[in-house]
């Protein structure tokens, strides 16, 4: 399989989970954004860790998606449209955000050095994390308050914005009053660290 059509299964598999769990206005055009304006299908998840091949942020969220169906299937919580777009579209902060350059790397085996590409963190929207993808998806399409707030705080207490006393308070008021928000950022550590293990850290 090329890479290319490794993208093509990538993306037609979140396109059907699209089609079976979500009927919403703006989905459509949403999508649209992603495939034509966006490397959303060809970026990696990270430069380093979980996800990092082309196709990797990609496949995080339907991995996302997964984990997340499961742990609400548990307890209980959430609908279909909401669960499909939170995991799905959580890391849509992360589209257009990665670039490719080249470094030097020695081969093991002939000794040689080679010119190898790696991922750098191009940002071309440096409008935050879990909110910037807030920002993104309403150009398009409506969220529930439910959404946005477990699309705002995926990242949890590891968030930048929960260090002080404040967004730590944030944050614990959004998993206390929105439940999905807490199982989406369970889902996410799932499969971060479960589903796409790596040997190196970001």
């Amino acid at each position: 399989m090329t890479e290319k059509e490794s993208w093509e299964n990538i993306k037609d598999a979140f396109g059907q989970i699209v089609d079976q769990r979500i009927e919403r206005k703006g989905i459509s055009d949403l999508l649209f954004w992603l495939e034509n304006e966006t490397d959303f299908f060809t970026a990696p998840a990270s430069t380093r860790f979980h996800g990092a091949y082309a196709g990797g942020l990609a496949m995080h969220s339907i991995h996302v998606c997964q984990r997340l169906i499961q742990l609400c299937r548990t307890y209980n919580i959430g609908n279909k449209v909401s669960i499909a777009i939170v995991s799905l579209f959580h890391d849509v902060c992360k589209a257009n955000f990665y670039g490719v350059e080249m470094r030097n790397r020695k081969n093991e085996e002939t000794g040689r050095w080679e010119k190898v590409p790696f991922y750098t963190i191009q940002d071309q929207f440096p409008a935050g994390h879990g909110e910037k993808s807030v920002m993104l998806i309403q150009r398009f399409m409506p969220l529930t308050n439910e959404e946005i707030m477990a699309i705002n705080w995926h990242m949890g207490f590891s968030d930048a914005r929960a260090q002080g006393y404040a967004g730590m308070n944030a944050v614990s008021a959004a998993f206390e009053k929105y439940p999905l928000a807490l199982l989406l950022h369970f889902a996410d550590m799932q499969a971060t660290y479960w589903d796409e293990k790596t040997q190196e850290e970001e």
